[in-house]
């Protein structure tokens, strides 16, 4: 108990700062959400997308997995997505992985962990896409990196073959999504070059009738 109790205390701590730099900010963050960015990511507790942003509560929409995936039957993604982007108006998505992702890594191999696996084959797949490629690398820290890459690169355009994604795009040229990967070993965020914000690039099966 004394681990849940330190934290609490440090929350109290975390108040006290918060009221000492600015007195209204807690009133103001009550009143109204109006974020600019949907961020999803990997459940990794080393990759808080507020502080390796520098960014303040209030200020980025947060979905989190394992190995920050786009699935198109997971209706809590989904849910998050439609809300960030025509609730909240987004304008911009970012997928972010992380180098040395505990997911990635265990989609490499064929041990099995459980319930996870299932999660995993969805990995897998993103390994079999691009296996001539990954097969041709020999260091697996490289090898791991640039599946890693990959993966966010996949998930991009898994965000961007929604309904969702296609329509806004069709209403108000929004939003942007992006895609990085973040390096715990030197806290700094990769742009992998990869934003879109219309289809028009994309295979023709996978454009939609908009509404």
């Amino acid at each position: 108990m004394k681990f849940i109790e330190q934290l609490l205390l440090q929350n109290k701590a975390w108040v006290e700062q918060k009221n000492r730099e600015d007195k209204d900010f807690f009133n103001r963050l009550s009143n109204v959400q109006t974020p600019k960015f949907l961020w999803i990511g990997c459940s990794d507790s080393r990759v808080p997308a507020n502080d390796i942003t520098g960014t303040d509560p209030g200020e980025i929409f947060v979905h989190r997995n394992i190995a920050n995936m786009v699935v198109h039957s997971d209706m809590n993604m989904l849910s998050v997505l439609d809300y960030a982007v025509n609730v909240l108006e987004v304008r911009h998505v970012i997928v972010c992985g992380h180098y040395g992702c505990g997911g990635v890594r265990a989609a490499m191999g064929n041990q099995q962990f459980g319930l996870i696996d299932n999660w995993l084959r969805h990995l897998k797949d993103t390994y079999d896409l691009h296996h001539d490629e990954l097969d041709q690398i020999v260091d697996a820290t490289q090898k791991e990196n640039r599946f890693t890459e990959l993966n966010v690169i996949e998930q991009v355009f898994h965000v961007t073959k929604t309904s969702i994604i296609q329509n806004a795009w069709a209403k108000r040229n929004l939003p942007y999504v992006h895609g990085w990967v973040y390096d715990i070993k030197n806290g700094l965020i990769k742009d992998l070059k990869v934003t879109m914000n219309d289809n028009t690039e994309m295979p023709r099966f996978y454009r939609l009738r908009t509404k």
